[in-house]
């Protein structure tokens, strides 16, 4: 196991894995503070959570209510 960790490219990984807390982080906290989403909220938070990098993308694209 330890070699597997040392065979990967964290300079390629680590900007992603950076890029997805980031935009999970802030997904999250525009959901907390939204009363209302295009949507079941709940829906949204399951998105955001359990579809990675593009969860959060898709919450800002789609589920965010611009009123």
């Amino acid at each position: 196991m330890a070699e597997l960790f040392e065979t990967i490219n964290w300079g390629l990984i680590a900007p992603i894995i950076v890029i997805q807390l980031i935009l999970m982080v802030t997904a999250l906290i525009d959901w907390a503070r939204t009363e209302n989403t295009n949507g079941p909220k709940m829906m949204w938070l399951f998105i955001i959570l359990l579809l990675n990098i593009i969860g959060p993308i898709l919450y800002f694209i789609f589920g965010r209510r611009n009123d």
